[in-house]
């Protein structure tokens, strides 16, 4: 039998169009090398059918008329071995000829644009997600050398059917036909290689079957296929009348954690996240209580390529009593988890719930708060747990989302101690620059006399591990965690302490090591400040305008000078990120600390009462070189090349 249960008594002539150019460059691609996996071809397919079906029983709730006297949503698969085709049909809202021209010639385009501005502004957020024929539809062409679609909208006449067709390059074509009843038909006119070894036997039942159970059991409308049985007589399968569901219809969460297997959840993954790759990590629970729903949580192994774009809706799919509801609720989790894929279903919300309603709930307050908890729970057991496999899991992990995972610190008040125990840091006590140190690592490593957590902020490892600031804690062996992303320097405006240890930038203000500097080292370093009075006086003069202030370092070891920044100043590693960013950065006059034993401070103390100019030069000279060991570049870099440049002159 054919697929198709309406075959058209009649067609208009048909117009043939060029498809949108992403989609000619598209086609290749999806055929040939987007899915690894080829049989998801019919997950797409029916997932794309069940949208359709969603679709309508959204509108429907409007316009009871749609229903055209057939309320009974359902998913068919057939095949036509003589034929060579396989059909994917639905009776959900269907197409009408626009649409086809509109959404099937066009690339993730699915007329939720248009659906939106139909049902209207008080409804546009509620009907935000509802079903996309986006590169889903395209990957047919994996198995299909040509694709016939042939559908008619939900409510209009049979006389305004439609049928599309494409053999996957450049052209497709339109004409109307007359269809009775309303949804679509896929209908995949297989390539001559599509039943081979590398596709499984897609003109079997068996085959299709296994496909179904696989990807798209938990749809929850009913997926059948054609009655067939074994005739002992004639010893082969024969059809019979009538149609038999062939998936559980079950959503998968709703099921007893013990009865679903590993390979079920990884399956599951793959098609609601649309991800190649197993997740790393998964949580499911069913909570009970004030508010009573079940979560399906994962931790991809992968970042997106959006990650990093705020405005991206989150991962998690909302359903409402198993009935699909929204499918990017960021209500859900807060920002910083918006790597997290899975569903939540309450038992508690409306059917009609808007966006609006998701922001105030209070049930999805209740929602947020307890998915975020299991969340952090789960990347909890992972970093402490005993088992390696489960610490590197966890170091896969913060390669690929720690940094969004420490803008948690400055958003989540009531998560903040969790959030810190989580993050991970470069060492100076480790030789490798991966971010593998935990802030209770170091304090466990912490000198008996030492109270504070010191870091440094820079813009890459090797640059905060050369730091002259670092210096005496290097001569001093104190750890000092290096900080290099982006985010950092937001992230410490709110962690200021962990485990009761205040948190210290080793550029920041006095170098007061406290316990760990011994009262000699004090002493050396109140001879040398007034020893060097008049030099320091003498600096501050010549370097006005630049620098707050000059005085006698504790920090410096071998360099000549280094730029700290005041309490409560921004420091200049911040202000550098800010003017990257096309912000303006406050002006800040950083603090210029010299070390009175280097020959390059000695010579200025030498030449305190000579030449004004030569003087003035070089205390600039030192000033830009402790710049651009910070990291940044000097404010008349010609300049500082000419006094340089006149330096070495004189001394040769």
């Amino acid at each position: 039998m054919t697929m198709s249960p309406d075959t058209p008594s009649s067609s208009s002539a048909g117009h043939t169009h060029a498809f949108q150019a992403e989609v000619r460059q598209l086609l290749h691609l999806v055929a040939h090398s987007l899915y690894s996996n080829r049989d998801i071809f019919l997950r797409e397919l029916v997932s794309n059918a069940s949208d359709a079906c969603d679709k309508l029983r959204y509108l429907a709730m409007d316009d009871a008329a749609l229903w055209e006297g057939d309320p009974s949503l359902r998913i068919r698969v057939d095949f036509d071995p003589d034929a060579r085709t396989l059909t994917v049909s639905d009776n959900g809202v269907g197409l009408s000829l626009q649409d086809a021209v509109d959404h099937l010639g066009t690339i993730a385009k699915s007329g939720t644009r248009e659906f939106m501005q139909k049902v209207g502004a008080d409804r546009k957020a509620d009907a935000n997600l509802i079903g996309q024929f986006g590169v889903g539809f395209y990957s047919g062409f994996i198995v299909a050398d040509r694709i016939t679609v042939e559908s008619r909208r939900a409510g209009m006449a049979p006389g305004e059917g439609v049928r599309w067709s494409s053999d996957g390059t450049g052209e497709f074509s339109v004409e109307t036909i007359t269809r009775s009843s309303r949804g679509t038909d896929v209908i995949l006119h297989l390539r001559a290689d599509a039943d081979e070894q590398q596709f499984g036997d897609l003109l079997s039942p068996w085959k299709l079957k296994s496909i179904i159970g696989r990807y798209s059991d938990h749809i929850s409308l009913p997926i059948e296929m054609r009655l067939r049985e074994w005739d002992a007589e004639s010893k082969q399968e024969v059809v019979r009348e009538g149609w038999e569901q062939v998936n559980k219809a079950a959503a998968l969460w709703a099921r007893h954690k013990g009865e679903i297997e590993e390979s079920q959840y990884v399956d599951f993954y793959k098609q609601i996240a649309h991800d190649s790759d197993a997740p790393l990590a998964w949580t499911h629970n069913r909570v009970e209580g004030r508010s009573e729903y079940t979560q399906l949580l994962y931790v991809p192994a992968k970042a997106p390529f959006d990650l990093w774009n705020r405005d991206q809706k989150g991962g998690i799919k909302l359903y409402v009593k198993r009935v699909f509801i929204l499918d990017d609720a960021e209500s859900l989790l807060p920002a910083y988890l918006r790597f997290v894929r899975g569903v939540v279903d309450s038992a508690d919300l409306p059917l009609n719930v808007s966006r609006e309603l998701l922001q105030e709930s209070r049930d999805i307050r209740a929602i947020r708060e307890g998915s975020t908890k299991r969340v952090l729970s789960l990347l909890e057991d992972m970093a402490g747990s005993e088992d390696q496999a489960q610490r590197d899991k966890y170091a896969s992990f913060w390669s690929e989302f720690g940094q969004v995972l420490k803008e948690g610190i400055g958003e989540d008040y009531a998560n903040r101690e969790r959030l810190a125990s989580l993050l991970r840091f470069a060492s100076t006590a480790q030789e490798g620059d991966a971010q593998s140190v935990s802030l209770s690592d170091y304090v466990a490593r912490m000198k008996p006399e030492q109270t504070t957590i010191y870091y440094i902020t820079a813009d890459n490892p090797r640059a905060a591990r050369s730091s002259p600031q670092m210096e005496v804690f290097k001569r001093k062996g104190i750890e000092v965690l290096l900080l290099t992303d982006r985010v950092d320097e937001w992230m410490l405006s709110s962690l200021h302490e962990f485990g009761g240890k205040p948190l210290q930038s080793v550029a920041r203000g006095g170098a007061d090591l406290g316990a760990l500097q011994d009262e000699a080292e004090k002493k050396q370093t109140e001879e040398a400040t007034k020893a060097h009075e008049a030099l320091l006086a003498r600096m501050k003069t010549a370097l006005q305008g630049s620098a707050k202030d000059v005085r006698v370092s504790s920090r410096l070891v071998e360099s000549p000078a280094c730029l700290v920044s005041g309490e409560g100043d921004v420091s200049g590693h911040l202000a550098r990120l800010l003017r990257q960013a096309g912000q303006e950065a406050p002006k800040v006059e950083p603090i210029l600390e010299i070390n009175p034993g280097h020959a390059l401070v000695q010579r200025l103390q030498a030449g305190i009462d000579g030449d004004a100019s030569t003087f003035d030069d070089l205390a600039r000279i030192v000033f830009d070189q402790a710049v651009l060991a910070e990291g940044g570049l000097p404010e008349d870099p010609a300049a500082y090349v000419q006094r340089v440049n006149a330096l070495l002159a004189r001394s040769a």
